[in-house]
C-alpha cells in the first residue's frame, strides 16, 4: 500500500533515530523523501541506500538555526523534487541536563535556536510551497515533556512546550487553506540521544531498565512507533486532523 504516493516530504534530522525511521517509512510509502540533517556522512550514506531500493530520496546538509540555510534548502527541494506536501520538523537536541540556575546563556539559546528557531524557520519557508500545492502536512515532534515536565533538562522542556503551542497556533492560522499542522509527543524512545541521555547518568544498561519501568507498558518506544505515526498524519487518511497532540508514550503521561 502506498499510502503516500505522489507526495514529497522534507524530513529534518533525518540521518538518524526518529528522523531515520521516518524518512525510511515514508519513502517505503511511496513519498519522494528529502532528507535534511547536519551529519553528511550518515545522510549521504542513508540516501544512497534508499536510492539503492528504488526508492526516491536525497540529502542536503541543513543547520535549521540558520534561516538562510533552511530558505535555501527547500528552494533547492522544492527545485529537485517539483513541489512540497509535508514537513516533518524532527531535528531537535537535548541539551545540558542541569538545574536553571548553573545554565549559561548559551546553554539555554544553543537549545532553543535548534529545537524552537529551527521549527520556526523550516515552518515559515515550507508554508510558501505547501500553499502552492493546495495544502499540506507539517508535523511537529515535541516530547511528552512538552506535556508534563521533571526535575531535570530544563531548556529541553521549554522548547518542546514551545513547539507544542507553536503547533496550535500554525493550525489555526493555516486551517483555511488546507495546510494541516499537528504535534507528536513521544515517550522514552530508544534513539541515540536518549542512549546518550543515558550515558550522562551513569549505566545505560541500568538506565534503560530503570526508565522503561517509568512506562506503563514497561519497555521503550522503538523508532517505527512514531514513524508510523508520521505516515499517518501526513497521508490523506488524516485529512481532518489539525491541531492535535498525538501522544506515543507507553502511558507515560496517563497517570
Amino acid at each position: 500500500m502506498r499510502r503516500l504516493a505522489g507526495k514529497t516530504v522534507l524530513v529534518t534530522g533525518a540521518s538518524l533515530g526518529l528522523g531515520r525511521a521516518t524518512a525510511l517509512r515514508m519513502a517505503e510509502e511511496g513519498a519522494s523523501v528529502a532528507l535534511t540533517d547536519v551529519r553528511e556522512e550518515e545522510g549521504y550514506a542513508f540516501a544512497r541506500a534508499l536510492a539503492d531500493r528504488g526508492l526516491a530520496a536525497r540529502f542536503w546538509r541543513h543547520d535549521v538555526a540558520s534561516e538562510a540555510e533552511t530558505s535555501r534548502v527547500i528552494g533547492e527541494v522544492v527545485a529537485h523534487f517539483g513541489g512540497l506536501n509535508v514537513l516533518v520538523n524532527n531535528a531537535g537536541v537535548a541539551g545540558p541536563n542541569k538545574p536553571t540556575d548553573q545554565l549559561t546563556e548559551a546553554e539555554w539559546d544553543f537549545v532553543q535556536a535548534i529545537n524552537v528557531k529551527g521549527v520556526f524557520f523550516c515552518t515559515k519557508h515550507a508554508i510558501p510551497h505547501l500553499r502552492r500545492a493546495g495544502g499540506g502536512s507539517i508535523i511537529n515532534l515535541s516530547s511528552i515533556y512538552g506535556l508534563i515536565s521533571a526535575p531535570d533538562v530544563p531548556p529541553y522542556h521549554a522548547s518542546k512546550g514551545a513547539v507544542r503551542l507553536m503547533t496550535k497556533t500554525d493550525a489555526l492560522l493555516y486551517a483555511p487553506e488546507k495546510i494541516r499542522v499537528n504535534s507528536i509527543h513521544p515517550g522514552f524512545i530508544w534513539t541515540p540521544m536518549v542512549e546518550g541521555y543515558l550515558q550522562g547518568q551513569g549505566d545505560v544498561a541500568e538506565g534503560r531498565e530503570a526508565t522503561a519501568a517509568l512506562h506503563p507498558l514497561g519497555h521503550l518506544g522503538e523508532p517505527d512507533d512514531i514513524a508510523w505515526a508520521c505516515v499517518y498524519l501526513a497521508s490523506d487518511e488524516a485529512k481532518f486532523v489539525t491541531g492535535s497532540e498525538l501522544v506515543i508514550d507507553g502511558g507515560y503521561t496517563a497517570r
